[in-house]
């Protein structure tokens, strides 16, 4: 039989294509007359016989490959999923693919899910957008406002409000470290409130004040609330607002408390309040996470770690297992042979392994004897080897996921333009 693929002709037996009955090329054998083979190819020449497949030629030369040896790999200069489509058509299935190959067409796989969630985010916003596309001074307004507060890039307003929002995170960060030196500290513990405590709860106040404007603008323009309320970023806003407004609450009847008489109860119960008031104000570190709202490089950061959770896995599973082995070892060493019991369990050893595998060493925990060192020259080698397996794969996917992320704004800035 001659099978023309492309322009490229192929003169192949009739017992190869046996082999494969269920292929494409499989089912010519059976066809009985002329409309049963224009249904499996686009063109057929009577006189010689010859089939002819309007498909990529060099796609056809892997699958011929295949047919009489047995072989199945990608091509590398042809897309992977333009791959899987031949492989579609001509009716062979994934699993023969070689082990590497496959395991390329599921990273693409993967990609070309991503980038169709990006899109259809895309598409939704614009969608939404479209809403209000009346001519009203209200659709204007919503339109302008959706620019400033959703995408910086759309102009001067929306860079500017940006850069606000920035400032006011970087100053929120630099107040929380003002509030833990040991002379605030002390002030907080005695109950009085000097110029520089006072001082300090106004910029927290006027920083959560613009926070909570700023969430409100958004929540404004979103067309789905509850859309809006269930995204990541925005309950990060949620949890970094409510605790000071929550502070406030509990400040506020700890005073009325504290002004009332009490024993040994009351006592108790206002150590508990400061307690409590001091984790709600520790949770304003989560401002920080609104930076990546504007930053690229958080993007990028989130986007690895969603997608390497098999490799951080790895690398906690090589952690574990190497922290069983070398915690007992050390243990025997030094209780053993050791000059200086340190290691009084292997329970306490392990707090040497993790410390030694991740090459940090405190120092508080030291063998002393000779076979401890070798344990503990072991552990340390062991773990840069094992540290450096999966983090080569974390690095080429933040590698891979930044070139995705900036090739994304890029087509959204354009569209934007256009």
């Amino acid at each position: 039989v001659i099978i023309n693929v492309g322009g490229i002709k192929y003169k192949v037996p009739w017992t190869t294509l046996e082999n494969c009955p269920l292929t494409r090329l499989g089912k010519l054998k059976s066809c009985n007359n002329y409309d049963e083979i224009m249904n499996i190819c686009d063109d057929y020449d009577v006189s010689c016989n010859e089939f002819f497949f309007d498909r990529n030629p060099s796609a056809f030369r892997t699958i011929m490959t295949f047919l009489t040896a047995g072989k199945l790999r990608l091509l590398r200069e042809m897309c992977a999923l333009s791959f899987q489509e031949e492989l579609v058509y001509w009716g062979i299935e994934e699993d023969h693919l070689e082990w590497c190959c496959k395991k390329r067409l599921r990273q693409k796989e993967e990609e070309a899910a991503e980038a169709r969630l990006y899109e259809g985010e895309m598409v939704f916003s614009e969608t939404t957008q479209c809403a209000f596309q009346d001519n009203s001074r209200l659709s204007l307004c919503m339109r302008k406002l959706r620019d400033m507060v959703e995408n910086p890039h759309s102009g001067i307003p929306g860079k500017i409000f940006a850069c606000i929002s920035v400032s006011f995170v970087a100053i929120t960060a630099v107040s929380l470290c003002i509030s833990t030196m040991p002379d605030v500290r002390e002030e907080e513990d005695r109950g009085e409130c000097s110029q520089k405590c006072y001082d300090i709860f106004v910029l927290e106040t006027v920083c959560v004040a613009w926070f909570s404007f700023e969430f409100l603008l958004r929540s404004i323009q979103a067309e789905n609330k509850c859309a809006f309320l269930k995204t990541p970023l925005n309950i990060i806003d949620i949890l970094a607002i409510l605790p000071f407004y929550i502070s406030l609450i509990v400040d506020m009847v700890s005073t009325k408390n504290s002004s009332k008489p009490s024993g040994g109860a009351g006592n108790k119960y206002l150590e508990r309040v400061g307690l409590v008031l001091r984790f709600l104000r520790a949770l304003r570190i989560l401002y920080v996470m609104r930076l990546a709202r504007h930053s690229l490089g958080l993007q990028t950061l989130g986007l690895t770690v969603r997608r390497c959770t098999r490799e951080f896995g790895l690398l906690l599973l090589f952690l574990c297992v190497a922290m069983a082995l070398f915690s007992p070892l050390v243990y025997l060493a030094e209780s053993e042979l050791g000059a200086k019991q340190e290691f009084t369990s292997v329970p306490t050893s392990y707090w040497w392994a993790v410390i030694s595998m991740t090459t940090v060493g405190y120092g508080d925990m030291v063998p002393r004897s000779i076979p401890g060192q070798v344990v503990a020259l072991s552990s340390i080698l062991s773990g840069i080897l094992l540290m450096a397996f999966p983090v080569t794969s974390i690095f080429h996917t933040f590698s891979r996921s930044y070139s995705e992320l900036k090739e994304q704004q890029q087509r959204a800035a354009s569209r934007q333009m256009r």
